[in-house]
C-alpha cells in the first residue's frame, strides 16, 4: 500500500514539474530558491548576489562637499518614525549641491550597494535621451519595429513608438502585480530570458491611448536602446553618465542569462551615487561643468503627459498637486530619489518598505510626507 502511495505521489510530482515547464513557468523554481529558501517572501534590496550582472564602471570619483550644517540637525520625530517603521536603510538630503544630512540603519553605510528596483526605469529613459542626442536614435517617435521586427505584423504593436514606452502608454498586455508569482513581473525578474518573457505578452489596446505603469514597457525600451548603442546598456551608462558624474562607486546592473540588462529595474548602487542622479536632474542635465544630458530632454522628462493626468512624464513621477512641487525616481519597496526644484534640494531614501500605501493618485504617501517635512526642517 505504501509503495502505491509513494508511486502515486511521485507521479503527481513529476506531472506537476512537467506542466510547469510545458507552460513556461520554470522560472518559479528559480524564484522559490531565491526567496522562500532564503527566508524571504519576495525580491529584496540585497538580491545582487543572486543574479548575473554587468558592471557600471566609474572613473575618477568626485567626492560630495558636505554642508557646514552637515548632520547638525536631527530629523523630526515623525520623520524618524516613518523611516524606521518602513525599514529604511539610508536617508540623504542634498541642498544647494552639498550633502546636508546622511543617516543609515541596519548595518548599511555609504559603501553599501542596494537595489534601485524601478528607479532604473528613469535611468533607461535618460540613456535613451543620450542616444537621441548622439544620433544613435533618430526620434522618440521612432517605431519599435525599427529595432525589432517581431511586431511588424501585429495589431497595435506595429504602431508602438519609443515615446509610448517611455511615457507608459504602450498598450502592452501586462499585469503589474508584484505579489503574483504567475504575473509577468516575476517571469521577467527570475526568468532566464527577458525577450521571451516580454515579447510573449502581446498587446491589449492601441499605444498612446492610456497611461498604465508597466515594467514591460521599459524593458522593451531597453531592447531598443541596446540595439541602437551597439554595446551593453551598463557600458553605455558608465561612459555617458556614471563617469561624467564622478560617481564614487561602480554599480552593478543585473541581467538575464544572455547578458541583457533588466532595464525595468535592478541597478545596485550606493545612496550617494543615486543622489548624484537627482542632482543632475535638478541642474537640468549639468554636473561637474558638463552638460551630461540635453537640457530640453530633461525638461521633457519632468513635464507631465496628458494621458497620465499630471502624475508622470518620461520615466519620472511628478507631484505638482502638493504645495511643495517635486518629481522623483521611484522603485519598489520605497526607493526614492526626490527632486524639489524650488528649494534646490534632492532627497534619497532606500530600504524595504513592503506594502507601502499609494493613495496619492498612485504615488506613495511617504514621498509627499517626506518632502513637506524636510523642506520645513531646512527652510
Amino acid at each position: 500500500m505504501l509503495k502505491k502511495i509513494l508511486t502515486g505521489a511521485a507521479a503527481v510530482a513529476a506531472g506537476t514539474i512537467a506542466a510547469v515547464y510545458l507552460f513556461d513557468y520554470g522560472y518559479l523554481f528559480k524564484g522559490i530558491a531565491k526567496t522562500y529558501f532564503r527566508g524571504e517572501k519576495s525580491a529584496t534590496i540585497d538580491d545582487l548576489k543572486l543574479f548575473p550582472s554587468n558592471t557600471v564602471a566609474t572613473g575618477t570619483p568626485v567626492e560630495w562637499i558636505k554642508d557646514e550644517e552637515y548632520n547638525k540637525k536631527s530629523l523630526p520625530d515623525a520623520v524618524l518614525k516613518s523611516l524606521e517603521e518602513s525599514k529604511t536603510v539610508s536617508f540623504l538630503v542634498v541642498k544647494d549641491g552639498k550633502l546636508l544630512h546622511e543617516q543609515y540603519w541596519k548595518g548599511y553605510d555609504e559603501n553599501t550597494r542596494s537595489n534601485s528596483f524601478s528607479m532604473a526605469k528613469t535611468v533607461a529613459v535618460m540613456l535613451t535621451g543620450k542616444a537621441l542626442e548622439e544620433g544613435k536614435i533618430e526620434s522618440l517617435d521612432s517605431k519599435f519595429t525599427e529595432f525589432y521586427d517581431n511586431y511588424t505584423d501585429t495589431e497595435f504593436g506595429r504602431d508602438l513608438t519609443l515615446r509610448h514606452l517611455a511615457a507608459m502608454e504602450s498598450g502592452l498586455n501586462w499585469n503589474e502585480d508584484y505579489k503574483n508569482p504567475l504575473a509577468p513581473n516575476a517571469r521577467a525578474y527570475y526568468g532566464n530570458s527577458l525577450e521571451q518573457a516580454i515579447h510573449a505578452q502581446g498587446f491589449k489596446e492601441a499605444p498612446g491611448q492610456r497611461f498604465e505603469y508597466q515594467s514591460g514597457s521599459t524593458q522593451l525600451l531597453g531592447f531598443a536602446l541596446r540595439k541602437s548603442v551597439n554595446t551593453s546598456v551598463a557600458d553605455y551608462l558608465s561612459e555617458k553618465i556614471w563617469k561624467p558624474l564622478g560617481m564614487e562607486q561602480p554599480a552593478e546592473w543585473t541581467t538575464d542569462n544572455s547578458g541583457m540588462e533588466k532595464t525595468f529595474c535592478c541597478i545596485h548602487a550606493v545612496p550617494r551615487d543615486f543622489a548624484k542622479l537627482g542632482l543632475m536632474m535638478l541642474n537640468k542635465g549639468k554636473a561637474n561643468g558638463l552638460q551630461i544630458l540635453n537640457e530640453d530632454f530633461v525638461e521633457e522628462m519632468i513635464t507631465p503627459t496628458p494621458a497620465s493626468a499630471g502624475i508622470y512624464g518620461l520615466g519620472v513621477w511628478i507631484n505638482n498637486d502638493n504645495p511643495v512641487k517635486h518629481y522623483f525616481l521611484l522603485g519598489l519597496q520605497g526607493q526614492y530619489v526626490i527632486v524639489v526644484p524650488e528649494h534646490n534640494m534632492v532627497i534619497v531614501r532606500t530600504g524595504s518598505y513592503k506594502d507601502q500605501p499609494k493613495n496619492d493618485r498612485g504615488r506613495p504617501d511617504q514621498v509627499r510626507f517626506i518632502v513637506n517635512e524636510i523642506v520645513k526642517l531646512y527652510s
